[in-house]
């Protein structure tokens, strides 16, 4: 990481060569649709990260909390890209508890399937008595 890498760098772009998205369009759209804050607060593409700066982040199911220790607007390999920040304990821990919750299968409702005939006629006629 050279010195004009350090210089300055658009949020999108940190997230983009982090690799949290994969693309920096989705990065943008992602801190657009405020998947992305920046202590605490939503924030914007534009706005320029700094070393230390706390970012929670959510991706699909997981949501991490990275404090930023390196800037960076190329992106690299998968270990230098982890070199640009480090996750939380707490964060980390809760993401280990969500996916075993997930793997358990108690987020969610299950079912059999689609209704049968039968059942489908049930569940109309319990709406029509309501």
């Amino acid at each position: 990481m050279n010195e004009k890498d350090d210089e300055k760098v658009r949020l999108d772009k940190w997230l983009w060569a982090a690799r949290f998205y994969k693309t920096r369009a989705l990065a943008k759209e992602a801190i657009e649709g405020g998947k992305v804050h920046c202590r605490g607060e939503r924030c914007k593409p534009s706005k320029e990260p700094k070393v230390g700066d706390e970012l929670t982040i959510r991706t699909g199911f997981d949501e991490r909390t990275v404090v930023i220790r390196a800037l960076s607007a190329v992106r690299r390999g998968a270990p230098e890209a982890q070199q640009l920040y480090e996750e939380t304990a707490e964060s980390q821990a809760r993401r280990e508890e969500a996916a075993a919750l997930r793997k358990a299968g108690a987020l969610g409702l299950e079912t059999s399937g689609r209704p049968s005939k039968k059942q489908r006629r049930q569940i109309f006629q319990f709406r029509e008595e309501r």
